[in-house]
């Protein structure tokens, strides 16, 4: 019999919750495939099969606190069992060869065939989760649409679940970030045209030398990087009466994620080029929707950036992200009547939002360090003579 135990959880994490079991007691696991996934207030653990076998028993629920090499279930080694009869017609009647036979009797006696389920187990399996959804998806579109207003009030009702360990933190560390620090915010705009031209010049170019897309977001971390290096106390952090300033450039970079908002980092952003910038945060970006981000990049990070404007966001006044002392806020590029040189012209401008501590930083510095990063981003030539 194997033990299925929590993994080694960091020493910043006290305890975890379990998330979702990907088995059911009974169901036959191959090695290396996922049982069940763990969640701490950071990011989410998968805890694999260490031999293929049968789940034999479920010992922590779903929803249940459980701690570092706690026992979770336990497992006994097996090889693959042989296909029943009834395994064989289930699988003829459904089409599911791809499903743990538990799974094949639930759609056998539900009437659903395999074709019209997309797995997202390993491999693409088709797990107990995916019929349920299904399911849920099929009741839904043969109800009719109810148009009698009567009726429909009497059918109100509320549904209660409760927050996630990440949606927790999240709501604590916004509070702490509130009640501990005398946050400010500091406003201005910039004039994308200069970068959204040099994008469209060498887009094709770039891409095919480096094979990703060249976006927005390098030239915001190119900015802000230039910007921290000449206002060190945007750099810095307050640890009790001291001031703690930072002699490298990690960036965290804010992340909305299917299970919350999360701010992985961007380390050393000094050192790389913009199309290693690029490949950077698709890398992160895609983890964090896939709930692969590890402790380690969730970790550190001097200084944020967030950018609501992908969701449409005109302006906004970003929270600071404890214990670093600023965070811009990058709102949705809007063409706009300007006044240039006499002259009405319409131009891509987008509000820049730089939310900072003034217990740290004084309005002359933020100040000083939003206009930077507005002149960088108006002439991006800027970065590369480094003046």
């Amino acid at each position: 019999m194997i033990d299925i135990l929590v993994p080694e959880l960091p020493e910043s994490v006290a305890d975890a919750s379990v998330a979702t079991w990907q088995k059911q007691p009974g169901d036959f696991v191959e090695r290396d495939e996922v049982l069940v996934e763990i969640e701490t207030d950071k990011v989410v653990l998968e805890v694999p099969a260490t031999a293929s076998g049968i789940l034999q028993e479920i010992i922590e629920d779903e929803g249940a606190t459980v701690l570092s090499k706690q026992l979770l279930g336990r497992l006994k080694e097996a090889d693959a069992p042989a296909k029943t009869a009834t395994d064989v017609v289930v699988e003829e009647e459904t089409g599911a060869a791809d499903a743990s036979p538990s799974v094949r009797r639930l759609m056998l006696e539900k009437g659903i065939n395999a074709q019209d389920i997309k797995g997202s187990g390993k491999g693409g399996l088709i797990t107990r989760e995916d019929v349920d959804k299904f399911r849920e998806f099929k009741n839904k579109a043969e109800t009719p649409v109810q148009v009698d207003i009567v009726a429909a009030v009497a059918a109100r009702s509320d549904k209660r679940v409760p927050m996630t360990r990440l949606r927790k933190r999240v709501a604590e560390r916004l509070l702490e970030a509130k009640n501990s620090t005398a946050m400010l915010t500091t406003f201005n705009e910039v004039n994308m045209k200069p970068i959204m031209d040099l994008r469209k010049q060498y887009q094709e170019a770039f891409e095919k030398k480096h094979g990703v897309r060249l976006g927005f977001m390098s030239f915001y971390i190119k900015a802000v990087t230039e910007a921290l290096k000449r206002y060190p106390e945007v750099n810095a952090a307050i640890d009790g009466t001291d001031i703690v300033y930072h002699n490298f450039f990690d960036i965290s970079i804010a992340v909305s994620t299917p299970r919350g908002l999360v701010t992985p980092v961007l380390r050393d952003t000094d050192t790389l080029n913009m199309a290693e910038i690029e490949k950077g945060i698709k890398a992160l970006a895609i983890k964090g929707r896939d709930g692969k981000l590890t402790v380690d990049e969730m970790m550190g990070g001097n200084f944020t950036i967030t950018n609501g404007g992908v969701f449409g966001s005109l302006l906004s006044t970003p929270i600071i992200n404890p214990p670093q002392a600023a965070i811009l806020g990058m709102h949705k590029i809007q063409d706009r009547p300007m006044a240039i040189d006499g002259e009405v012209k319409i131009l891509p401008m987008m509000y820049l939002a730089l939310s900072y501590d003034h217990r740290l930083i004084d309005g002359k510095e933020s100040v000083g360090f939003l206009v930077t990063i507005k002149e960088l981003l108006e002439d991006p030539t800027r970065l590369l003579l480094d003046v």
